[in-house]
């Protein structure tokens, strides 16, 4: 039980560092919104497994009096980790699993029940043959889902490939991410983090370069920072389009 709570703490935490792609206090102070609700009990347990795991980056620290505040980002094994733990494939997987079990289990059933109740036979057996009919289209539905959703790559127009090598698994994350977190926007810093993992000769100009090209080719969108450029974290990582700073890559 208390491992599910950890779990349960650390995906929640997880998750709202997704839906906000800036720093975050690691921990609430007062009124001030932190991932976690507390430095002890679950909450501290399930802050330091996600720095020690790597699922979150410390990227600065500030000392007050005996305490000492940090400020973290999630990183591309934080999403990764949420994937995994909350990807509709695998919830239709188990979904399937779970409708194989209770078609197995029917005829067991349907023999303890004629035995105790001989008078109800015939209306058991005509309500039993529904239910088995419902399940085995909810189990085709499954099915053709999980097909479909294991089938479809992500779609690149001729010579994409080419001319930008890394298209694909840059498709992919956003698709997983998106998947995970609901989140289509992804911020530049984050997208080639989880791209140089991959491709370890990948630089940054290379990386601007491909952005300007998959976005002519309306394979992606590229899209400006909001708040003040003196506020923009890991400027490297940003595109300067005028006097716009691109800084988010969606679908």
């Amino acid at each position: 039980m208390a491992a599910d709570k950890l779990t349960e703490t650390l995906i929640e935490a997880l998750k709202l560092a997704l839906s906000r792609p800036v720093e975050q206090r690691l921990f609430k102070s007062g009124k001030l919104d932190g991932l976690f609700a507390s430095r002890t009990g679950v909450n501290g347990d399930a802050a330091a497994l996600a720095v020690r795991d790597g699922l979150l980056e410390v990227v600065r620290s500030e000392t007050k009096g005996k305490t000492t505040i940090e400020w973290v980002q999630l990183t591309s094994r934080g999403v990764s980790f949420l994937h995994d733990r909350e990807s509709p494939v695998r919830a239709l997987d188990e979904l399937r699993i779970g409708l194989q079990a209770a078609k197995e289990g029917v005829p067991v059933w349907l023999a303890e029940v004629r035995e105790s109740l001989r008078v109800l036979e015939a209306r058991l057996t005509e309500d039993v043959q529904k239910m088995m009919n419902r399940l085995e289209g909810l189990s085709r539905r499954v099915e053709e889902t999980l097909r479909r959703l294991e089938e479809n790559g992500p779609v690149l127009p001729d010579g994409a490939l080419t001319t930008t090598f890394w298209a694909a698994d840059a498709l992919a994350y956003l698709d997983r991410r998106k998947v995970a977190s609901g989140a289509a926007q992804c911020p530049l810093p984050e997208l080639f983090t989880a791209l140089a993992e991959q491709r370890g000769d990948l630089s940054i100009t290379a990386f601007h370069d491909g952005l300007r090209r998959l976005q002519d080719q309306r394979v992606i969108r590229l899209l400006p920072f909001a708040g003040p450029p003196d506020e923009l974290p890991q400027p490297e990582y940003a595109l300067l389009d005028g006097a716009t700073f691109m800084y988010y890559a969606a679908r």
